[in-house]
């Protein structure tokens, strides 16, 4: 073997006529009569080397016979570039490496697609052969960035003074609003470990046993439907304080989002990050991860529609719902095509009745839509209160709450990426507070814990929580970047009583509590602190740092959207034998 002397991602003018040894895989091959060039690649970067018929004729002729990702090693001599073949993207675009001696490594065959052009191949088929796609350029700098992110994290937080502690994997079953993943246990027939949604109770004990700051980069498991930016099997930056509020939580974590930022991609962001309630994040945006690169809030148009003609939108708002709108400017481009395309996305997706709009043409009027149920005064009205000019458009959605503004929050989207709104280079990071404590499920008529049934109600609010729960607000917080939820947390209940309250109120009688969370609640006779933390997405964060929108391109070996890993081909079938000694059947469905 040929023992390296230099990466392939360093050698300049400066290693001129140097003898160099370099390992790697052939990324591209061109034979040129008396010389081959070839491009050879390892982690660090990409070298080219030169084979010479008319120098080395053993060599050249084996040379001759390599092809695409065989691995080898080579010694040779630097030398500089003709000018005209200069590469100045390249580190090493100023050299070539003349080889003197080669050793063939592996032989590797024809490639299942071309590696220096990852989306040559679906998605699928790429997945597949994942070793072989992580051998592309930008997979290994997604890689490298992310473990520069871990090397970063963890000097944050040691410098900050927590203690890194690993919790169990194999833990007891508290579901925490997804479905566990469970693991039978063979000694012990018929019982069933999960695995963790994420630390939750240990770090509370942690707490309640006197590690007052906790972190800890841990995998956690969630058997929850999928998107592009979700994965059954994640990593996040989990930490937990004790003798802390809101507030200091919320200034650590946002010293810690800019940490990251400056440390990966040198960049600075706002010394405070923009606050908003959930509620004016819902009623100004629609959601409650807003993006917040680019303005078009969601204008409330009750008292517009209240002055009209428009008797569905009124009895909508008749009925408890809301209309609101969204205004768009210069909208020539809104044929009734486009505007029935954006229609029927709505109701396939959002499940709303409709999308109702009207549109100025000359500056004075609206024409279109149900621009006929606006009587002239009321028109004009909207056009000033709005700053209506000729050509904008407004689009309505009139519905349930909670439908309304899901719909309005995602065509905001919609509408911003048509028009060119959001700003790919600009960082807009949002704190959400003073979320609900409950939600109402209409399905079970009962009430769920918005996020999980350990986060304290607001203090201000306790006195409502048999009352009028629905308008407790909880002590809890997400931290946004660009539209996407990168972190989120609480403080913590440290009360008994208080905990078995909330357990009350979520239909947790006291066995099924003492069955659950037993040995939390004994925790807290011996002297809990007011304790709080939260949870950071480290996937997702280095989705957005690498400029991704799917987290598989951050994650080594991901699975797809349907939990399946498509290169091994898991989950798989066990045998007999194995299923027999965790005394487990298998249940054919009808």
């Amino acid at each position: 073997m040929i023992k390296r002397t230099h990466t392939c991602g360093e050698l300049t003018l400066d290693n001129l006529d140097q003898e160099v040894s370099l390992n790697g895989w052939i990324s591209k091959s061109r034979d040129l009569g008396g010389l081959i060039f070839i491009d050879l690649r390892d982690r660090y970067g990409t070298t080219q080397i030169v084979f010479n018929e008319k120098n080395n004729k053993k060599e050249f002729e084996v040379a001759k016979k390599l092809g695409l990702e065989d691995v080898i090693g080579i010694t040779g001599k630097v030398i500089n570039r003709p000018s005209e073949a200069v590469n100045n993207q390249m580190v090493t675009g100023e050299i070539d490496v003349n080889v003197d001696n080669l050793c063939v490594y592996n032989e590797s065959d024809n490639p299942p697609f071309d590696i220096n052009n990852r989306f040559s191949a679906s998605e699928e088929h790429r997945l597949r052969y994942r070793y072989l796609e992580l051998r592309t350029r930008e997979l290994q700098n997604n890689i490298l960035i992310r473990d520069k992110a871990l090397l970063a994290t963890r000097k944050y937080f040691s410098k900050n003074n927590f203690i890194e502690i690993e919790t169990p994997i194999l833990m007891k079953s508290t579901p925490e609003g997804a479905r566990d993943f469970l693991v039978p246990s063979r000694i012990h027939t018929g019982k069933f470990y999960a695995l963790p949604q994420s630390p939750q109770t240990y770090k509370q004990l942690l707490m309640v046993s006197g590690f007052d700051k906790y972190f800890q980069i841990v995998k956690c498991f969630r058997d929850e439907d999928f998107r592009s930016d979700r994965q059954p099997e994640f990593t996040q930056i989990d930490i937990e304080m004790s003798f802390v509020d809101q507030d200091d939580i919320i200034n650590m974590g946002t010293k810690f989002i800019q940490t990251l930022w400056k440390e990966i991609l040198d960049v600075s962001l706002p010394s405070k990050f923009n606050v908003l309630t959930y509620h004016d994040a819902m009623s100004l945006y629609g959601s409650d991860k807003p993006d917040l690169r680019f303005g078009m809030e969601l204008i409330d148009f009750k008292d517009y529609i209240l002055d009209s003609s428009f008797d569905t939108f009124k009895q909508i708002l008749n009925s408890n719902g809301l209309v609101k709108s969204v205004k768009v400017n210069n909208a020539d481009s809104y044929s009734r095509k486009v505007i029935d395309e954006l229609t029927d996305w709505l109701k396939e997706q959002y499940s709303v009745k409709g999308l109702a709009f009207i549109k100025c043409n000359d500056g004075e009027n609206f024409e279109g839509g149900i621009s006929k149920f606006f009587d002239k005064d009321v028109q004009s009205k909207i056009i000033n209160d709005l700053d209506i000019k000729k050509g904008d458009i407004l689009f309505m959605i009139g519905d349930k709450p909670k439908v309304a503004l899901s719909a309005l929050g995602a065509l905001r989207l919609k509408l911003a990426e048509k028009e060119n709104l959001i700003d790919k280079d600009k960082w807009a990071p949002l704190w959400v507070v003073d979320f609900p404590l409950f939600e109402w499920n209409e399905d079970h008529e009962r009430w769920d814990s918005l996020h999980h049934p350990f986060t304290s109600p607001n203090f201000e609010d306790i006195k409502q929580l048999e009352s009028n729960p629905g308008n407790v607000r909880s002590l809890g917080y997400d931290i946004v970047m660009n539209g996407y939820e990168v972190g989120g947390g609480s403080i913590r209940i440290h009360s008994k009583q208080l905990q078995s309250k909330i357990f009350k109120l979520l239909n947790i009688d006291d066995n099924e509590a003492n069955e659950k969370f037993g040995f939390l609640m004994n925790a807290f006779k011996y002297g809990a602190p007011p304790h709080g933390g939260m949870a950071f997405g480290f996937d997702r964060l280095i989705m957005l740092l690498v400029g991704s929108k799917q987290i598989r391109d951050v994650i080594a070996f991901p699975k797809t959207t349907s939990a399946m890993s498509l290169m091994d081909d898991s989950p798989s079938i066990v045998d007999e034998k194995q299923l027999g000694e965790l005394n487990l059947s298998i249940k054919e469905k009808k």
